[in-house]
């Protein structure tokens, strides 16, 4: 069992819950579960409570549960048994907070073992401010259409957190907009990446093809209104002077990814 470093109110609340072994965190029936299609052997819950002063809290607990016994045994032989899902995701989170990209605090993670390795683990972890891109980025732009610096602030942090999850040799492998969360308040633009059970750090030789992956799936999912007025603006700071010398073969790689993203959805609209 692993713990990050937490508010003391978020530690009691897991202490008082036996949230911190595996055997209690599996049997433990608090929150509202959170289904969507394509889970498989993972359950999310969001689980809700109010600190002894009063202050509300949010935090997301996800189970993984066993997987078939092929899987199981392929990743026994790639990493010899020793890495969770849930480990897995608990180090991915301080991967990406030590590049300085924001995301949520770890919690709490823990793994149950057999002779296969990994059985069984889970992972706690705090919530983030705003909404995804995917719902609120259209709102967003179109209430800020008359205010340059909001939207100029909006693209900097994007190029940032992009930037800076690549730059630390990390790649998402899910960088859809539903996964960017967007704190709009006062003035100011805050970013946040979630969801990294997927996040790894790929062979140097590999990383083009892994870093277009990422860009496609963001240009794919962001909406339309900012890829058509600042897509140039995103890739002219993303870029390196280096690579931007390679600028049409980024955007080949990139728009390539996109329409058979496109057609893959295109397909399956079908039927």
């Amino acid at each position: 069992m692993k713990t990050g470093q937490l508010d003391p109110a978020v530690v009691e609340y897991i202490h008082e819950q036996n949230l911190d072994n595996v055997k209690d965190a599996f049997g433990c029936e608090l929150g509202d579960d959170m289904w969507k299609p394509g889970l498989c052997n993972r359950r999310r819950t969001k689980l809700e409570f109010r600190d002894s002063t009063g202050r509300p809290w949010e935090l997301f607990f996800k189970r993984y549960y066993p997987l078939p016994l092929i899987t199981r045994v392929w990743r026994f032989l790639t990493f010899r048994g020793k890495r969770s899902q849930g480990r897995t995701e608990f180090q991915n989170i301080q991967a990406l907070r030590e590049a300085k990209v924001g995301t949520m605090r770890e919690v709490v993670c823990g793994e149950q073992c057999d002779f296969l390795g990994v059985n069984r683990s889970y992972i706690i972890v705090t919530s983030v401010s705003g909404d995804a891109i995917e719902r609120n980025g259209e709102a967003f732009l179109t209430r800020h259409q008359n205010n340059p610096l909001i939207l100029k602030t909006f693209n900097d942090k994007l190029i940032e957190l992009v930037s800076r999850m690549h730059s630390s040799g990390l790649v998402h492998r899910d960088l859809y907009t539903s996964h960017i969360f967007l704190h709009d308040h006062d003035g100011h633009v805050e970013l946040y990446l979630i969801d990294l059970a997927r996040v790894f750090r790929p062979r140097k030789w590999r990383m083009f093809r892994w870093r277009v992956k990422d860009l496609a799936q963001l240009k794919y999912s962001a909406p339309w209104l900012w890829v058509n007025q600042y897509w140039k603006y995103f890739m002219d700071g993303y870029l390196s002077h280096t690579e931007n010398e390679h600028r049409q073969q980024w955007e080949k790689a990139i728009d390539q990814k996109v329409t058979a993203m496109q057609k893959r959805t295109a397909r399956k609209a079908k039927g």
